[in-house]
C-alpha cells in the first residue's frame, strides 16, 4: 500500500512538532537580542554561538566554565503552572558558581527538554533565562529545545544551562593568603534559591496545602509563588566589589550541602570556618518548612541555605570597608565567622551557637 495516504505517518505523527519549535525560536529573538554585551552580537539560529574576548575587553584571559539545572524546583513551577521565573534560576545557579571564582559571566546557552512543546511556555521559560542573563551581564548566544514525546510525561519538562566566563590570568579566586582569623561575611540570599527541593515538596504534602493557597510565610503570595522567588544573582555586585576593594580572598556559592559542604571547597586544608549560627537571620520560610517537616537544625542547615546565599572571606582589617561596599551595591550582609585552625581529622565547618529557626 502507498505511504502517500491516511497510513503515511509523519514527524507530527509520532509526537514533534517541528513548526512548534519554529514558532518558539521566532518568539524569543527579542528576549535573546536583550542580552547583548560586548563581544556577542550574533543572532540565534546559526550551529554555534560566537563570543569575541578581545571585544570583551580581556587582555590575558582565563576561561571559566559552569553547568547546573533547577532540580525539582519544576515541578512546582509545572504544578503551580507558572514558568515566568525558573529561567533566571537556571542561570543563578552557573553564574554564582563563575563570580566565586572571580570571573565575569561572558555567555550562556541553554538546554530545555520537554515531552510536548508549548511556544508560549517555552517563551516565558526563555524570557525568564534572557532575564537572568541581563542581571549578570552575559549573553544568551544560544541553546537546544529538546521535544521527546515518551521521555517526558505530559506538561513535564527539564532545564540545563551552561555558562562560560573569563578572568584576567593571575586574578582568579580564591587567593593564596587565607589565614587563620581571616573574617566571613554572608550575604543574604532570597529565599530557598534552587536547592532541596524534594524536600520542600515533601512538607508541603505534609501541610495540606495547595500551590494556590496562601503562603503561610509570605504575606499578598501564594505557596506555589512564594516558592517560586528565584535564586538570587550575585554576580554585578560582586564584580564590583571585588575590582573596588582588592580585598575579597575567597567567595563560596551555599547551594546544596549548604554551609558544611560549600565552604571547604575554598578552603586551604589546615583551616576551618567556624560559623555563628546567631549571626544568620533565617526568613521565614526556612522556620516554616523546618516547624511543618519537623526539620532539625543540621538537617536544614546541610539541605537549605538558611538565609545565606554566598560568603565571602576578607582579612579583619578590611571587613569593614568590604561590608560596606557590598551593602552599597544592595546587598544584606552579616558578620558570620571566621578561620580557625582545622584539628586533625576536624570537618572544615564548625558552628557555635544556635539557628533561629
Amino acid at each position: 500500500m502507498s505511504q502517500s495516504g491516511k497510513n503515511g505517518l509523519t514527524y507530527s505523527d509520532a509526537g514533534v512538532d517541528i513548526d512548534a519549535g519554529n514558532l518558539l525560536v521566532e518568539k524569543i529573538k527579542p528576549a535573546v537580542r536583550s542580552t547583548r554585551r560586548p563581544g556577542a552580537d550574533g543572532e540565534i539560529g546559526g550551529f554555534g554561538g560566537l563570543f569575541d574576548l578581545k571585544a570583551a575587553g580581556f587582555t590575558d584571559p582565563v576561561l571559566v566554565a559552569a553547568n547546573d539545572g533547577v532540580g525539582t524546583k519544576l515541578k512546582i513551577a509545572i504544578d503551580a503552572d507558572y514558568h515566568d521565573t525558573v529561567g533566571i534560576d537556571l542561570v543563578a545557579m552557573c553564574v554564582n558558581d563563575l563570580v566565586v571564582q572571580g570571573a565575569e559571566p561572558l555567555f550562556f546557552l541553554d538546554y530545555f527538554a520537554t515531552g510536548k512543546l508549548d511556544p508560549d511556555q517555552g517563551a516565558a521559560i526563555v524570557e525568564g533565562i534572557a532575564a537572568g542573563c541581563r542581571d549578570a551581564g552575559c549573553a544568551l548566544i544560544g541553546g537546544e529545545t529538546a521535544e521527546m514525546p515518551g521521555m517526558y510525561s505530559s506538561g513535564d519538562y527539564d532545564l540545563a544551562g551552561f555558562a562560560v566566563g573569563a578572568a584576567e590570568r593571575g586574578k582568579l579566586l580564591p587567593s593564596g593568603d587565607i589565614m587563620e582569623g581571616d573574617v566571613i561575611l554572608g550575604l543574604a540570599s532570597s529565599g530557598v534559591h534552587s536547592n532541596g527541593f524534594s524536600l520542600v515538596r515533601k512538607i508541603v504534602g505534609i501541610s495540606g496545602l495547595a500551590w494556590d493557597a496562601p503562603a503561610p510565610f509570605a504575606d499578598g503570595k501564594t505557596l506555589g509563588e512564594a516558592l517560586l522567588t528565584p535564586t538570587r544573582i550575585y554576580v554585578k555586585q560582586l564584580l564590583s566589589v571585588i575590582r573596588e576593594t582588592g580585598a575579597i580572598k575567597a567567595l563560596a556559592h551555599i547551594t546544596g550541602g549548604g554551609f558544611p559542604e560549600n565552604i571547604p571547597r575554598v578552603l586551604p586544608k589546615h583551616l576551618a570556618a567556624e560559623i555563628d549560627l546567631a549571626a544568620v537571620k533565617v526568613p521565614a520560610v526556612f522556620s516554616w518548612l523546618s516547624q511543618t517537616g519537623g526539620v532539625e537544625a543540621n538537617e536544614m542547615l546541610r539541605t537549605f541555605n538558611c538565609g545565606i546565599g554566598m560568603i565571602a572571606v576578607v582579612s579583619p582589617e578590611n571587613a569593614e570597608t568590604v561590608t560596606a561596599a557590598l551593602e552599597a551595591q544592595g546587598e544584606g550582609v552579616v558578620r558570620l565567622g571566621r578561620m580557625i585552625t582545622r584539628a586533625e581529622g576536624a570537618h572544615g565547618t564548625l558552628y557555635k551557637g544556635t539557628l533561629a529557626i
